[in-house]
């Protein structure tokens, strides 16, 4: 929400020209998506240019949805049609439009904001120091991790005349971001969390990221940060006065003092006061980063004026939150969207996209608590009430006594219990049936049982997806592509072992062109679960021609043979059906040869019903640069063998020949499709942009037990693992049935566990793993990554003599697949 600006104004303010109508409404809210538009009368729509969209597309959409002010670039063409009818406000770039109308938007917020840069842990930061100040204030914060040039705009415009006390994130990828950031936010608290490698490649060096991220920090009073990052204390004392100044050490020397001390399951944190005073804070956990993240929120508080005490009733109800939307299957095939750490209504927005992007399910159902210092509650809840109807709940569960102004309010099924406990006395796994089910509410009100009660009971192992780099992933690769150049994403195999369903969903989402399975029966699953994109079957056999028909699946056609029995298949069911072609050009695998084009031309004569829509080729060696001779030989084979094809058909069929490597080395060669595989996964198989993707997934496991053995002794199958000294075991609840591949014994594998690496020791076994953790300090239950953003794919396969794609479409169907948004 905005503070309320006319037409008129909005041009005065952005300096702009205007077309249309500038009649006197007031704009209260901004868009930038078509698909969330809650209230369009009020709206103004900024059309924004990205890589992957133009927001200029979809004005006629939005105006059909009422909106009626659209802030546009300066050439693009109005509508005739609608020229009379909106007003529409010309600007020269509407990102910076936007991020003026942001600047403008927080000058006019008084209370004091805070601002908050670093490589890592901004978010949780920002997270834990809201809870801390909500105790005492209305504070606004930067919904997830909603800190970059278009993020940060948009948490600015979730600030309202009720917050106390506002929270955002700023985060860059390059050289002058900040400048803008800085201006839209003005802080006048800064904290710099650390520095690390995240987007150095961006920058010519770590000074000059230092510098750029600093640059926020210019209209600070007060600045907090750690005196053991060096670089970062040297930067900051040489940029702005000592009185802007408070450092934290776990030593004495700094402005704050706050001295870790472990003990099994929590952490003391010593405050040493001025006066040499002590007092001891409380933590729920102990591993390094949240004892980091979490000195951090205490310096500022302190610096904000809040007492010790204050600050531990606090970390009371503190617990290493989870930053993510997480999608988990629950049990009778429902699905469960997991926030339960969220509280405020930017949050509730974004977690109700979530539940709006997934597949249909029965019900869209909505358990909340009451949202905790929000300031007016009244106009809370009843924005929380048009967000419900927006989002179309079924069914909607209220926890707490405010969440009862609801009652009677909505035209659906509803029921409200006073706290946690009575909501799960009364709400059982069964009540529930292939429905959606958002889980959203206060910590205090401990959501955690609810997921716990409703979610399947799987295998303990997990294999989390994260959606936002596979968007990240697939936006690198469409930079590389031409506007026209469309993208098939390959979803066989169960998506490269990562769900294909929830994937391919989310490719629906990101506006994918097409979809690749390799069998029937894969296709005809997603059309089950609702997924409406073309989808090309890789290997049809004459046993699935019905189903292909049922579910408008596109076979490819690999054979004279195959051709023709399709055709005589199409002809008596009276149906036409659209094909692809595969053109064997030194695969050597399936397909037409050369030596089949004139018989294949005379089948497509003489059986038009089956429609042509697409030739393609498979590429033998397009990421080795070993091959590029012979690659070049298949496209320019390909190029030719189309061309006949082509001349003898009235129209043009979609040509493609690259995959995930083809993008990257032979860019001239897109036509007018492109196949993407491993590369949307995570994995650049050519090696020369490693560093611009992000692994999709993490598999994980835990420990199960902890041994201690003497010198000699042997462990697992055969005794293949021996003690070399006096040391520790654990045994993981990972083997080879789920996936964790046997060749990975006797030290070719390792893992991590809190950071650190811990090699296999022994043989894999069918349904566990022993790892040597000697050096290491765990116990039952802690956490254990197989692989993930840290133990790179590439290294793993290396060690067996596979490859990636071998390791991910390996892991078994009983280990747990999880989603989520981070």
């Amino acid at each position: 929400m905005i503070q309320s600006l006319t037409p008129k104004q909005l041009v005065e303010l952005l300096s702009a020209g205007y077309v249309g109508s500038l009649d006197n409404f007031l704009i209260s809210q901004i868009a930038i998506d078509s698909r969330n538009i809650l209230q369009p009368e009020a709206t103004g729509f900024v059309a924004l240019k990205g890589a992957k969209f133009d927001g200029h597309q979809f004005i006629q959409e939005v105006f059909d949805q009422g909106v009626k002010c659209f802030i546009v670039h300066r050439e693009f063409k109005i509508p005739q049609n609608l020229e009379n009818k909106a007003s529409f406000i010309q600007v020269e770039d509407t990102l910076k439009s936007l991020q003026r109308l942001a600047a403008y938007q927080r000058e006019l917020f008084k209370g004091p904001l805070i601002g908050i840069t670093g490589s890592n842990g901004k978010t949780i930061i920002k997270e834990w120091l809201g809870q801390v100040l909500a105790q005492k204030y209305s504070v606004a914060k930067s919904p997830k991790s909603y800190n970059s040039q278009v993020g940060v705009p948009l948490s600015i415009f979730g600030i309202d005349p009720t917050h106390q006390v506002a929270i955002m994130e700023a985060g860059i990828s390059r050289p002058h971001e900040m400048e803008k950031l800085y201006e839209m936010l003005k802080p006048q608290l800064g904290i710099f969390t650390n520095i690390g490698t995240a987007h150095e490649e961006g920058f010519d060096s770590l000074l000059v990221k230092l510098e750029e991220k600093a640059r926020l920090f210019r209209s600070c009073e007060f600045i907090v940060f750690r005196k053991e990052h060096i670089e970062i204390a040297r930067l900051l004392k040489k940029e702005f006065p000592e009185s802007k100044l408070v450092s934290w050490s776990d030593k004495l020397g700094a402005d704050i003092t706050l001295t870790p001390k472990k003990e099994l399951d929590r952490t003391k944190i010593l405050l040493i006061k001025q006066d040499l005073s002590v007092f001891t804070f409380l933590l729920p956990f102990t591993d390094e980063a949240s004892l980091e993240n979490i000195r951090h929120v205490i310096a500022a508080s302190l610096t904000l004026g809040l007492e010790a005490q204050e600050i531990q009733e606090s970390l009371n109800h503190l617990k290493s939150v989870d930053m993510r939307l997480t999608l988990k299957p629950g049990a009778n095939q429902s699905l469960i969207i997991d926030d339960t750490y969220n509280n405020d209504l930017a949050g509730l927005r974004l977690a109700l996209d979530f539940l709006a992007a997934q597949r249909p399910k029965k019900r869209k159902v909505l358990i909340i608590s009451d949202l905790l210092q929000v300031g007016d509650t009244q106009r809370v809840y009843q924005e929380v009430k048009k967000l419900l109807e927006y989002y179309s709940i079924d069914y909607l569960i209220g926890v707490g006594e405010q969440i009862k102004v609801l009652k009677g309010t909505l035209a659906i099924a509803q029921n409200f219990f006073k706290d946690t406990t009575h909501l799960l006395q009364n709400i059982q796994p069964e009540d529930f049936d292939n429905d959606l089910i958002l889980v959203t509410g206060a910590r205090k009100f401990g959501f955690e049982a609810v997921v716990n009660r409703l979610q399947q009971r799987i295998h303990g192992t997990t294999l989390e997806i994260n959606l936002n780099a596979l968007t990240h992933n697939y936006n690198f690769y469409k930079t590389k592509l031409l506007p026209h150049t469309k993208v098939m994403v390959m979803v066989k195999a169960f998506a490269y072992g990562g769900g294909a369903s929830e994937i391919a969903n989310h490719l629906q989402q990101l506006k994918a062109d097409y979809l690749a399975v390799a069998y029937t029966d894969e296709g005809v699953a997603l059309r089950e679960e609702g997924i409406k994109l073309p989808i090309m079957v890789l290997n049809p056999v004459q046993e699935s021609f019905i189903h292909l028909q049922e579910y408008d699946l596109e076979p490819v056609v690999y054979s004279p043979s195959f051709f023709q029995q399709l055709a005589r298949f199409c002809e008596v069911q009276g149906i036409g059906m659209k094909i692809h072609l595969d053109l064997d050009t030194g695969m050597h695998r399936l397909g037409f040869e050369e030596e089949h084009i004139n018989e294949l031309i005379s089948l497509i004569k003489k059986y038009p019903k089956l429609q042509i829509a697409s030739l393609y080729t498979h590429l033998a060696g397009a990421d080795e640069e070993e091959h590029q001779d012979y690659t070049l030989f298949q496209l320019q084979t390909f190029v030719a063998m189309c061309g006949l094809i082509e001349k003898n058909l009235d129209y043009k069929p979609l040509r493609h020949a690259l995959n995930s490597a083809g993008i990257i080395r032979f860019p001239e060669f897109q036509m007018d499709m492109v196949r993407l595989g491993i590369g949307l996964y995570g994995v650049e198989v050519s090696g020369k942009y490693d560093k611009h993707l992000k692994p999709i997934s993490t598999l994980k496991t835990t420990i199960s037990q902890v041994k201690k053995l003497s010198q000699g002794e042997t462990i697992g199958y055969s005794r293949k693992g021996k003690m070399k000294e006096n040391g520790q075991i654990a045994t993981i609840a990972i083997g080879y049935a789920d996936g964790y591949d046997r060749r990975f014994s006797n030290g070719k594998g390792y893992v991590l566990i809190h950071g650190k690496m811990a090699p296999v020791i022994g043989n894999v076994c069918m349904d566990m793993t022993m790892i040597d953790v000697s050096n290491l300090e765990v116990k039952e239950g802690d956490e254990v990554i197989i692989y993930g953003p840290n133990i790179s794919l590439k290294d793993l396969a290396e060690r067996i003599g596979t490859i990636p794609y071998e390791l991910l479409t390996n892991i078994s169907s009983r280990v747990k697949r999880v989603y989520y948004l981070d």
